[in-house]
């Protein structure tokens, strides 16, 4: 079990369509059902509050997995 894995059983995952720096705000904007443009906004608009915002989008890019270390199932063959 990594490290990563809770976050990608959740549904978190890093995409590589759509990513711009690490995919973080994507693999969010997946996860809710949302556009990755929104994300991005909401992102940009909470980094100019003062908080931990930039640390929890590091600690997200090391967390979530990328789209190619989750393992997906293949799908049946007819």
């Amino acid at each position: 079990m990594s490290y990563q894995e809770p976050l990608g059983r959740a549904g978190y995952i890093r995409p590589f369509q759509g990513r711009i720096i690490a995919g973080v705000c994507a693999g969010v904007a997946r996860r809710w059902g949302m556009a990755p443009w929104l994300a991005r906004v909401l992102f940009l608009l909470l980094a100019l509050l003062p908080g931990p915002i930039l640390v929890i989008y590091v600690l997200l890019w090391i967390f979530m997995p990328a789209e190619s270390e989750v393992w997906r199932p293949e799908p049946p063959r007819i």
